[in-house]
C-alpha cells in the first residue's frame, strides 16, 4: 500500500511544478491553451497555469535594436545618397506580436525594415541634400517614427527611436565627383580672396612704412638743421665774445686754422704775394 501514496505525491509534485511559472522583470508573456491565447501581457512575478494544457510564451519587453544596411535613396534634386540608420523598438502588445510574427524577433525585424525604408525613402525624396546634411535629419526621424508607428500597430510593435548614423555619397555615383570639384572650386575661390586681401594689406603696410620713414627722416633732418643752426649760433657767440676780449689773439687763432686747412694738402701749389695779409703771422715769426 505504501507505493500508492508515493505515486500520488509524485504526481502532485509534478502537477505543482508544471502549474507554476515565473516571469522576470525583463519579460512579458502570453498564455496559450490549445494554441488559443487565453492570457496576454502577463507581468513579472509568480503565476499559475493548467499543467499540460496551457503553455507560456515569453517575450523580451526591453528595448531591442535593429541595425540596417545602408539604404540608397534620391534627394529632391535627384542626387544619390546612402543613409545608414538604426531603429530602437519594443513589444507593445504581446498578443498581436505573437499572432503577427509568431513571437520571432527575426521575423519582426523583417517586417519593420520595409516600412522604415519606405518611409525613409519618401522623406529623403522630399528634401534636398543640403537640408539632409545641414540639420533636417532631426525633423526627418521624428516624422518617420510617427509614420512608422502607425504601420506597426497591427504587429504589436512600437518604434521608440530611429537614428541616422551617417549620410554618405556613394563611391560609384557621379555626385561625389561633382561635390569634390565644387568644394575644390570654393576652396580656391576663398584662397584667392584671402591672397588678394593679404597682398592689399601688404601694400598698405609697405606704403605706411615708407611714409613713416619719410616723415622720420624729414623730422630728423629738421631737428639736425635746428641743432646745427643752434650750434653755429652758439659758436658765433663764443667767437664774438673771444674777439671782444682779445681781437689780436682771435685773429691769430683764425689764421692758424686757415693755415692748417690750406697746408694740409700734400701737393698743393699756392701763388701768393709775400706781403699778403694771409702770410702776416708767418712773416712775423721769422
Amino acid at each position: 500500500m505504501r507505493p500508492f501514496p508515493l505515486a500520488i505525491a509524485a504526481i502532485a509534485l509534478l502537477v505543482g511544478v508544471n502549474s507554476a511559472y515565473v516571469i522576470n522583470e525583463s519579460q512579458t508573456a502570453i498564455l496559450l491553451q490549445f494554441g488559443r491565447i487565453v492570457g496576454t501581457d502577463i507581468g513579472p512575478g509568480l503565476h499559475f497555469r493548467i499543467p499540460f494544457v496551457q503553455q507560456v510564451q515569453r517575450f523580451d519587453k526591453r528595448l531591442l535594436s535593429f541595425d540596417s544596411q545602408p539604404e540608397r535613396s534620391l534627394t529632391a534634386e535627384k542626387k544619390d545618397v546612402s543613409i545608414d540608420f538604426f531603429v530602437k523598438w519594443r513589444i507593445s502588445d504581446a498578443a498581436r506580436y505573437y499572432v503577427a510574427v509568431a513571437g520571432d524577433e527575426k521575423q519582426a525585424q523583417d517586417r519593420i525594415a520595409p516600412k522604415v525604408k519606405e518611409g525613409l525613402r519618401r522623406a529623403v525624396n522630399a528634401r534636398t541634400l543640403q537640408e539632409l546634411v545641414a540639420g533636417g535629419r532631426a525633423d526627418l526621424t521624428k516624422d518617420l517614427v510617427a509614420d512608422t508607428n502607425k504601420a506597426m500597430q497591427d504587429l504589436g510593435i512600437e518604434i521608440v527611436d530611429l537614428r541616422i548614423k551617417r549620410i554618405d555619397l556613394p563611391e560609384d555615383g557621379t555626385v561625389i565627383g561633382s561635390v569634390y570639384e565644387r568644394m575644390k572650386a570654393e576652396r580656391k575661390k576663398v584662397a584667392s580672396q584671402l591672397r588678394a586681401e593679404g597682398e592689399e594689406s601688404a601694400r598698405t603696410i609697405r606704403a605706411d612704412a615708407q611714409r613713416q620713414v619719410q616723415v622720420i627722416k624729414a623730422e630728423a633732418y629738421r631737428d639736425a638743421e635746428k641743432t646745427r643752426g643752434e650750434g653755429d649760433a652758439a659758436a658765433s657767440q663764443v667767437y664774438a665774445a673771444a674777439y671782444g676780449r682779445n681781437p689780436e689773439f682771435y685773429a691769430f687763432y683764425r689764421s692758424m686754422e686757415a693755415y692748417r686747412d690750406v697746408f694740409a694738402q700734400d701737393n698743393g701749389l699756392f701763388v701768393l704775394d709775400p706781403k699778403s695779409e694771409f702770410l702776416r703771422y708767418l712773416q712775423e715769426s721769422k
